[in-house]
């Protein structure tokens, strides 16, 4: 029977440190021993694909080098730049939706949204908008069902795709991010076409699924909160601080990966260098010896402690995009329509490794 993304989570031994989850694989769950892999990439590496992972799969010193020029990608005045951009999405997408009703809130907002957001701050034309929608069906299908012949043709789509992009781009002087990347230099030469593939697929794949995955876990999570949908038209500021809380306790993106290069103990359990490590950020978000009461919802935790975007030399780069993305959307919905649980019908979660919901349909009435 498939596992939804929620009964992983409640399921993993809240005391237990290390365990194995699949033959070549452990899993750190708590809070301590995932933020240690986090903080020490010199033990935990992250090179464990066998394909160029720009840059969550590479290891300082090239890791710092790939970040110098990603992390520009998503500075501050590149998101004031794009923010009106993806507020006019949002709007134009709201409008669309019945002045009141039932709403598959995953089908009619959340990968639309995601999708149509990372065009723009790509630049990406409208006519990638369906392949790459069907793409990242594909994708999520393979990599559920684990077939890596199927995996290995998705990735190979998605290549192709990109290439195209970079033919079209490579002469010109354009200013969108795929002919910005196309100038960009390191140890002083240009990146690669794999590279700035890789590069391109890494933010593809990460924004795609886990913001629609993070649209449809807060549409849910304040369906069932009324007063807090009260409190936050009310208190707007707070709304960021809402949405990473919300997140906590119900993690878009389950784990990542690292392996050993050296020996580690936990509790008594020694790993050998090389063993291949999951680190289990729903679990740690939800650890208990840090989170008082870690299922209850606080505005006023403290957000250091929240390993939604990750820590250390690998936090996502692509977290001010995604926040942005998130309060846009969120400030909008709020603004135009108030959210409750569907009547008859209860969401579909999603199966692991994904996170969030298959389908979530809600009652919307717009204000």
């Amino acid at each position: 029977m498939p596992l939804s993304s929620s009964s992983v989570t409640e399921e993993t031994p809240r005391r237990c440190p290390v365990a194995q989850i699949e033959p070549t694989v452990w899993s750190l769950f708590g809070h301590a021993d995932v933020t240690r892999a986090l903080l020490d990439p010199a033990t935990y590496s992250s090179a464990v694909s066998a394909h160029l992972a720009v840059p969550s799969g590479i290891d300082p010193p090239e890791h710092t080098d790939y970040r110098r020029i990603i992390d520009g990608y998503f500075a501050p005045d590149r998101m004031a730049a794009v923010e009106p951009k993806l507020r006019a999405i949002a709007v134009e997408m709201l409008s669309e939706l019945p002045a009141e009703g039932e709403v598959e809130f995953v089908s009619q907002l959340a990968e639309s949204f995601a999708l149509r957001a990372q065009c723009a701050f790509l630049d990406w034309p409208v006519d990638l908008h369906e392949p790459l929608r069907h793409w990242t069906r594909r994708n999520r299908a393979a990599t559920r069902s684990k077939n890596r012949t199927a995996m290995a043709e998705v990735a190979f789509e998605f290549d192709r795709y990109i290439r195209e992009v970079l033919a079209t781009r490579r002469n010109g002087n354009d200013t969108d991010v795929v002919s910005q990347l196309l100038r960009e230099t390191i140890r002083g030469r240009h990146l690669t076409d794999e590279e700035i593939v890789s590069i391109l697929r890494n933010w593809t794949v990460g924004e795609l699924a886990t913001i629609a995955a993070c649209i449809s876990i807060l549409a849910h999570f304040m369906a069932a909160a009324v007063p807090l949908q009260t409190h936050l038209r009310m208190h707007p500021a707070q709304l960021p601080a809402a949405i990473d809380e919300i997140l906590r306790i119900h993690a878009p993106l389950l784990s990542s990966r690292r392996v050993t290069t050296a020996p580690l103990d936990f509790g008594g359990r020694t790993l050998a260098a090389g063993v291949r490590i999951s680190l289990n950020w729903a679990s740690a978000n939800r650890d208990e010896r840090v989170f008082d009461n870690p299922l209850e919802f606080r505005i006023d935790r403290d957000p250091s402690m929240n390993l939604l975007y990750g820590a250390g030399i690998h936090v996502c780069p692509g977290a001010p995009l995604a926040r942005l993305e998130l309060r846009v959307l969120m400030e909008e919905l709020l603004a135009c329509a108030e959210l409750a649980p569907a009547r008859g019908r209860q969401p579909i979660e999603a199966i692991y490794p994904a996170s969030g919901f298959a389908s979530c349909p809600l009652e919307l009435r717009k204000r």
